[in-house]
């Protein structure tokens, strides 16, 4: 990791697109990779829009480098009354790069029981 500039910073947000709203009580969890090193740095809940209540990192901890959030899907399908002790979906690793500290890096995630989707958002 290189860096920050102090002015950048990462969100994320989910979207059940099966039910066409947010999904709220979410975890999600996020790491920095360095090569096969992989350090834990936040973990949130996204709220009733769907979204973390704070950025994700920002400031000072955002440094260019590789990241991972993984989403707990699974955890928020079994909530919703999925009942299969095996789902096709569980846990949803995106594996990304900030080039530029000084950015805002934007990562959704649009969430069925039987895929998904991300972006670079804004």
């Amino acid at each position: 990791m290189t860096a920050a500039s102090g002015s950048g910073r990462l969100t994320t947000h989910v979207l059940d697109t099966s039910l066409g709203k947010p999904a709220a009580g979410l975890k999600i969890d996020l790491y920095s990779l360095d090569g096969a090193d992989r350090k834990h740095l936040n973990s949130a809940l996204t709220n009733d829009d769907g979204r973390t209540d704070a950025p994700m990192l920002e400031g000072d901890r955002l440094a260019a480098g590789h990241y991972e959030l993984v989403f707990r899907a699974g955890d928020y399908l079994r909530a919703l009354g999925a009942g299969a002790d095996i789902l096709f979906l569980d846990e949803i690793p995106i594996r990304f790069g900030i080039g530029d500290a000084g950015q805002h890096y934007h990562v959704p995630l649009l969430l069925s029981p039987f895929g998904y989707s991300t972006y670079r958002g804004s």
